[in-house]
């Protein structure tokens, strides 16, 4: 039974898979707007939404948890910078997920991460 057990595995090993995860999280930050799997928008929004949290907090120390997390120094710099101000006032739920429907090459669902 996987009582409590949060969160998908996504048919890798865990640091493959923690990789993938910064990889979509820098991507939307970076882009502001990503084309992915449903099930990987999804798991990365929760990631995003805790970076983005971060840089809401204007100290030394949440940013250079936010360098641990995310790969490129540059995003960090905007995330504190442009992103953190947009959502000031905001309490949370600074992305959204739009389903795009079956992708033609083996019809996995695709939605798109984007910030609001």
């Amino acid at each position: 039974m996987r009582h409590k057990v949060a969160g998908r595995k996504l048919s890798r090993s865990t640091d493959h898979r923690m990789a993938l995860y910064r990889n979509l999280v820098t991507d939307l930050l970076r882009y502001e707007k990503i084309v992915t799997t449903e099930a990987k928008a999804k798991e990365a929004r929760s990631l995003a939404e805790k970076v983005i949290t971060l840089g809401k907090q204007k100290n030394l120390h949440a940013r250079r948890q936010a360098l641990s997390f995310v790969y490129d120094k540059d995003v960090v710099d905007k995330l504190f910078a442009e992103l953190a101000p947009r959502y000031a006032e905001r309490p949370g739920g600074y992305t959204r997920v739009v389903k795009l429907g079956p992708r033609l090459g083996d019809g996995a669902q695709m939605a798109q991460l984007e910030l609001v």
